[in-house]
């Protein structure tokens, strides 16, 4: 059943969040840093723990995967969307170091493509 996954999703996202803050306070920095990641990190890890632990019936592990797939896209499109706009606002400096890696990385990728092709 889907709603099962539910309460394992919104205790991730809160720890996720509350690490995140926790993050930020250490780093000085007003702002939440990697809460998102936190969360997901946390959601697989828990997945993971109580499917190995026998704790989660088949159903309950289907409910858990269909909100992991779900929970991983929205929340980085939300989060990716507010970090445009905060680039955005913030000037060239961040437009340009947003798009320098993916620029490298697409140059790089072909690269990698040629060494490692077997």
């Amino acid at each position: 059943m889907i709603i099962y996954g539910l309460a394992l999703l919104s205790f991730s996202y809160l720890l996720g969040q509350w690490l995140g803050e926790l993050l930020g306070r250490i780093l000085g920095i007003n702002s939440n840093v990697g809460g998102v990641g936190f969360a997901m990190l946390i959601l697989m890890l828990l997945k993971e723990l109580f499917e190995r632990k026998g704790w989660w019936k088949e159903e309950s592990i289907q409910g858990i995967d269909f909100w992991n797939k779900m929970y991983i896209p929205v929340v980085i499109a939300m989060a990716a969307s507010l970090n445009v706009k905060s680039a955005i606002s913030s000037g060239n400096l961040a437009i340009l170091v947003g798009i320098l890696p993916v620029v490298l990385g697409f140059l790089f990728f072909p690269f990698l493509l040629k060494r490692f092709k077997q």
